[in-house]
């Protein structure tokens, strides 16, 4: 079992090589390809914001959260049509930090670029870890890691239900040296997430699984590059607030 849902061992269960078999190579491929898509359309949404259609872009990033979480549940039960699913959900991704980040460059001048620039350096550093051995994806360490994402999900969850009643609980947990901690550590798990996604890919061309799971892989990699970045958004917005 892996830590990222997408990316749990038993996906593989039932999956019938037809063709050429899934390699590492072509992840990487699909994992750029998927990056530069969300890059396009998170600039779209960057753009709308600082041309002062505010509105519109919030409807973009609701649209794109919503739409993204669909597809994600979709492509969990359906990965042999990763190919598409994951292209859809870059794209959704992209609409939705897009906004984010540029209500956060608003406030904060420099705070984008610092991001996704402390986001990849931290993948190329958890893949030099893994390449290593410094860090092993170990049966251990995927439930360890897994129990942590998990619990970080239902916070999340917990925390937008209490918001709907009181505003103030968001306000207390994401401010202070309480949300400080919290960012740093979940952060750290994100980080730490980067490791099964290694693994699975790897464990994929191992198997010679479907070329298809390259896509699969890809979108994995994604989903944990965009939650460090934004993690990262609201650690360094909180940093900056407690200096």
């Amino acid at each position: 079992m892996t830590s990222n849902p997408m990316t749990q061992s038993n996906i593989y269960e039932g999956a019938v090589l037809d063709g050429e078999p899934m390699t590492v190579s072509g992840a990487i491929n699909k994992t750029i390809a998927l990056l530069l898509i969300t890059f396009a359309t998170g600039v779209f949404s960057w753009t709308q914001a600082f041309n002062g259609y505010m509105d519109k872009v919030v409807m973009l990033m609701w649209v794109g959260i919503i739409a993204g979480l669909i597809l994600a549940i979709i492509m969990r039960f359906k990965p042999q049509n990763a190919k598409i699913l994951s292209v859809g959900y870059a794209v959704c991704e992209g609409l939705a930090i897009g906004g984010v980040s540029a209500m956060y460059e608003m406030q904060l001048k420099g705070i984008v670029a610092n991001a996704a620039l402390i986001t990849f350096l931290t993948l190329f550093m958890m893949l030099f870890l893994y390449k290593t051995g410094i860090i092993k994806a170990t049966e251990t360490f995927k439930k360890v890691i897994f129990t942590a994402t998990a619990s970080i999900m239902v916070f999340y969850l917990v925390s937008i239900v209490i918001s709907f009643f009181n505003q103030n609980f968001i306000t207390v947990w994401n401010t202070g040296l309480l949300g400080i901690g919290l960012s740093i550590a979940f952060c750290a798990v994100a980080a730490l997430n980067f490791i099964l996604d290694f693994n699975f890919i790897e464990e994929g061309a191992r198997n010679m699984v479907p070329k298809y799971f390259e896509w699969f892989g890809a979108f994995s990699l994604l989903v944990t590059i965009v939650w460090l970045y934004l993690e990262l958004l609201r650690l360094l917005a909180q940093l900056s607030k407690n200096r």
